[in-house]
Order: C-alpha cells, then structure tokens, then sequence
C-alpha cells in the first residue's frame, strides 16, 4: 500500500509552508488575529497569483484542476503556519458549494472571481442552536413578487465582515421531515437588510452574526433546488469537516515540532529535559495522535476526492483529529512549562485553533453518533 503523496503534492506542501513562513511570520498573525478584517489583502493577492484560490476549481473557470486531496495537502500547511483570513470560508464553504450545487451561470461568474482572488464568500448556516442539522435552521425566505424575502439571524458564520457574497441557507417550506423545505440563496453582503457583527471568539477567527431582515433576493440567486438544499449543505459539510482536519493535522505537526524542538535544547539538571522519560513518553504520545491525525484524515479526503461513499470515515476523522490535536497542545504547552503558559508564545495560537476546529461543524460527540448511525445503532 501507497500512503505517501506524489511528487506534485509533495511540492505543492513544501513551497507552501516555505511561502507562508516567509509572508506571514507569527507576529503578522498575531496583529492579523487582532484586527477586524483578519487579514492581510497583500497575502491575499500573492496566494492567488499562487493560484491557491482556485486549486480545486476546474480551468474553465480559471482554476488550475486539482483535487480535493490537492486542496488537503494545501490546507495542513496552512494549519502548520496558523493562516488567517477568509480562504476556508471561500474555497471550501463557498467555491466549492457554487461549484457542486450552482448554475453554469453562477459558476461562470462566481468561481473565475475566485480563483483571481476578487471574490470572497462565505456559508450562513447556524443559528442560535449552533448545531449543523436540518432542524435548527428558523431562518425564513418568503416568496413575494417573483422574488425571496429572507428574515432570521445567522450565528457564527465565518469571515462575514469581510465577504462580497453570502449563500444563506433558509426554509423555504413547512416540512414534516426538517431535510425538506430548505433553500440555499446566493446573498449580497451589502444588500439592504444585512447588519453583520463581529463577534468575540477564543480562537480569534472571524466568526459573525448576521442578521437578514426583509432581505429582498431574485428567484435567480438560489443554488441548487429550490426546497431540496439540505442535501447540498450536507455535502459541503462532509468536504469542510475534512478540510478542518487537514487544517488541523498541520497545526499539531507545528505544535509536536515545536515541542520536540525544545525539548533537544532546554537543559535542566544538566541535561536536555527530553532525556527524561515524562518527557519522552509526552512527546511519543504528541507523535501518535498527529500520526494517527494524518492517516484517518487523508483516508477520508482520498474517499471524497474520488467521490466514494466516505460519511463515517470523515465523522471519524473529525471526532479522532479534534480531540487529539487539542492533546497534542495541551501536552506542548507542558513540555515548555511556565513559558509555554504565556500569550507571547507560539503555542497558545495552536491551542486556540484547536479549541475551535474541535467544535466546528459539529464536536467530537457529534462525530461519534454520526458513526453509530453508520453502524445501524
């Protein structure tokens, strides 16, 4: 069995990790962290010259037709240097929504504004709940005119401050079933109706309330099927959970590097504190989760490269790579001791993220019943 990347892959980490340790140095992501766009538009631009923006979109649209597996490898060297700003919200929520659900019309105008880098979008999907299913989107779109008034308060949607469009997903039609009757509708930002809040989070990401109120969009600007969009949420679901483990196998990667790192040069009691079996069984522990991270999220982005049937692969990477990159940090903010415990240090934008990426599109306890579904329990 082949586990390992190809040559292209391979390149495509290394010089993204080499660009991004050049460009967005720690003390750039921190100031970025506590700004209110969250990132920087320079950085923006030389990643979509890259053509970061439109690796998994195909070249019609001006995309350079890479994979979904390309865009993992993309994503965990991101994670590895901590990357702020919107490229989740608008490769993987977004672009990759329009691309799977949207008309030839919407792809031809969204995804090329992508890919160039002219374009950021991002999903509205939670509400109060903050939970990723069917019943808990209240938010109403009414028919009037030939056109749809959206109302209802979206929570937690990401990087909305600082996106051109939003897809919002609505109810559309009173259902028996809470899968029926919801629309995904592509949304000005700036239409009149929008008021979008930064909202203060531990991991300093992006995260918005944005409240719609008689929001006024034509029959045009919904994507997919008009009552049957629940099917295309839970696909883009499937594909960001993965994207999020990718994002989060780099950022353990960096934190076990940074760990081992410092446990080869602190010297206490005449000698490196990785001499000392606590430590090396930290580290060892650190290594198994990241290694054990890596295997179950690149299974699952293979299975949904290649468009197979990867529901309880992906819900276990999610559950497995949330809660170990969380002890992973934990166990690195140990090894550094008190030093490590500080907010000028490195690890605590690991830890933060991990926090953050465990909760995201559903906890670890969500994942697990997910699996238990899969297993007919």
């Amino acid at each position: 069995m082949d586990f390992g990347l190809t040559d292209e892959q391979e390149m495509l980490r290394k010089s993204a990790r080499d660009f991004l340790q050049k460009e967005l140095p720690k003390k750039l992501v921190r100031e970025l962290d506590e700004s209110d766009e969250g990132y920087s538009p320079d950085v923006w631009k030389k990643m979509s010259d890259l053509g970061w923006m439109g690796l998994p979109f195909p070249s019609k649209y001006g995309g350079g037709d890479g994979s979904f597996l390309d865009l993992a490898v993309l994503l965990e060297a991101m994670g590895y240097n901590v990357v702020p700003g919107p490229f989740f919200s608008t490769v993987v929520l977004g672009g990759l929504t329009v691309l799977a659900a949207g008309t030839e019309a919407q792809k031809k105008d969204i995804l090329p504004k992508i890919a160039a880098g002219n374009l950021k979008l991002t999903l509205a999907l939670t509400e109060a709940s903050g939970r990723y299913d069917a019943k808990s989107v209240r938010t109403t779109a009414t028919q009037q005119d030939g056109s749809y008034v959206i109302n209802g308060t979206k929570l937690f949607v990401p990087d909305a401050n600082v996106a051109d469009y939003l897809l919002c997903v609505a109810r559309t039609k009173a259902a028996r079933k809470p899968e029926n009757g919801i629309t995904i509708f592509l949304v000005d930002a700036k239409a009149p109706g929008i008021k979008c809040t930064l909202l203060k989070t531990l991991a300093r990401d992006k995260k918005c309330e944005v409240i719609f109120d008689n929001v006024a969009v034509p029959r045009g600007s919904i994507v997919g099927r008009l009552n049957q969009g629940w099917a295309v949420v839970e696909d883009v679901l499937e594909k960001a959970k993965v994207a999020k483990c990718a994002e989060m196998v780099g950022g353990a990667q960096a934190a076990l590097d940074m760990a081992v790192a410092y446990a080869k040069e602190r010297v206490q009691f005449n000698r490196p504190i990785g001499s000392f079996q606590a430590i090396q069984h930290y580290c060892a522990n650190m290594v198994s989760d990241v290694d054990g991270s890596r295997f179950v999220t690149y299974k699952a982005a293979w299975k949904v490269s290649e468009g197979l049937p990867a529901k309880m692969d992906v819900a276990i990477a999610k559950a497995w790579t949330g809660e170990a990159y969380s002890r992973v940090t934990l166990l690195g903010h140990q090894i550094f001791g008190a030093i490590g415990f500080t907010m000028d240090h490195d690890m605590h934008l690991y830890y933060r993220r991990a926090k953050a990426g465990d909760i995201m599109f559903g906890d670890s306890a969500a994942q697990r019943a997910l699996v238990a579904d899969e297993l007919g329990l």
